[in-house]
């Protein structure tokens, strides 16, 4: 599978996308209009490990929810996940077995790596 959670909105995920230049066997999934399932956020946590490193700690809602000073547990993270798109880190790129989580420049590299490499 080759999926990239994103948001439109966005224009972090909005260059990214550009810079990547995806192939069109990529599918697409704007967070905002078309929500993620709980089946989709539990194959990105068997991709990643945990739910928390999908997590964005930059979120606005973390910092005005006061969630920093909270002890999150997986179940925490999940749960805000999937109960608003904005605690999604940006970009999740899923090429195959490999997941790409969050909008570093250590990440997008790996990516066109992972992509010149397959």
């Amino acid at each position: 599978m080759k999926k990239v959670y994103y948001l439109k909105t966005c224009s972090t995920c909005t260059r990214i996308l550009k810079e990547l230049n995806l192939p069109s066997d990529f599918i697409l999934q704007d967070i905002k209009s078309d929500p993620i399932t709980v089946s989709q956020i539990e194959a990105m946590e068997a991709l990643s490990g945990s739910y928390e490193a999908l997590f964005s700690k930059r979120a606005k809602l973390y910092k005005d929810m006061d969630l920093k000073n909270q002890d999150l547990t997986e179940k925490d993270f999940k749960h805000y996940i999937l109960d608003h798109y904005t605690f999604l880190s940006r970009p999740v790129i899923i090429i195959d077995n490999q997941i790409f989580v969050g909008n570093s420049k250590k990440t997008i590299e790996k990516v066109k790596n992972h992509m010149a490499n397959s």
